[in-house]
């Protein structure tokens, strides 16, 4: 792992789940960490729920836009975090991956989402303590 890690979280549409995980590693972990994200099939728009509950953690994602994965985000990433994309993310020897099985937030309201976000907020501190705890060591 590079002094600098990168993160690519992955889920389908890169509209909600992994749009979340982008925005609280951005926020947590400052410029100790490059974050991509992407979708298999991605939405035209970030989910407006997700977005919501973003907002109510004071991290605004309403400017982010969904990406197509690409073999290069997953090649050039130290870490990739996959969220119900099954088979569509390409695997390279030396990276570390590690699916997240979350709710898919879409269609659900805010009721729903939070918890969501909560439980991505949890592993993204667990998961930045680890991969800066590999970069200092590296």
């Amino acid at each position: 792992m590079s002094d600098k890690p990168t993160v690519l979280f992955v889920c389908v549409h890169n509209a909600g789940r992994s749009q979340m995980a982008a925005g609280y590693l951005r926020e947590l972990g400052g410029d100790r960490v490059e974050v991509l994200s992407a979708g298999s099939a991605p939405k035209d728009r970030i989910n407006p729920v997700a977005v919501q509950a973003m907002a109510e953690e004071g991290i605004d994602i309403a400017g982010n836009t969904p990406k197509v994965l690409t073999t290069e985000a997953v090649r050039e990433s130290d870490v990739v975090i996959t969220m119900g994309c099954g088979d569509a993310c390409p695997i390279f020897p030396g990276k570390r991956y590690e699916d997240w099985e979350l709710d898919d937030p879409a269609g659900q309201g805010i009721d729903a989402v939070r918890p969501i976000r909560d439980e991505i907020r949890r592993r993204i501190e667990e998961l930045l303590g680890e991969i800066l705890s590999e970069a200092a060591r590296a």
